[in-house]
């Protein structure tokens, strides 16, 4: 194996994330079993999101995720989305669930995000 195809292996090893994420600044609500919580979206992606709260979240934790972003009339609902890291006070969650019109809406505010000037 070449240098160049080891650097690659392990670039691609401690790179999880399937899609692009783009950097959001929208207030999120997150509840689940008797756990109930809000947070500031800071990254967004199809697959996922990064929310900073103050709330106590635990790894493998599963939520009811809203974010409320701009230009739309109602919440962004994910039906189930999963803590898969925790750090601090932000966690990352993936989505696991969601309805087809709510995934339109989600592909609607990235689209937005990508188009916005840096």
């Amino acid at each position: 194996m070449t240098a160049r195809s080891q650097a690659l292996k392990r670039e691609r090893s401690t790179e999880k994330r399937l899609q692009p994420r783009f950097t959001a600044q929208f207030r999120s609500t997150f509840s689940g079993g008797q756990r109930e919580g809000q947070g500031k979206t800071l990254d967004l992606s199809h697959g996922g999101c990064r929310i900073e709260t103050d709330q106590p979240v635990v790894d493998g934790a599963a939520f009811e995720c809203r974010i409320y972003a701009p230009g739309l009339n109602w919440p962004l609902r994910i039906e189930e989305a999963q803590v898969r890291w925790v750090k601090g006070k932000t966690f990352g969650l993936q989505f696991v669930s969601m309805q087809p019109e709510e995934r339109v809406k989600l592909q609607q505010v990235i689209a937005n995000l990508h188009i916005e000037p840096k």
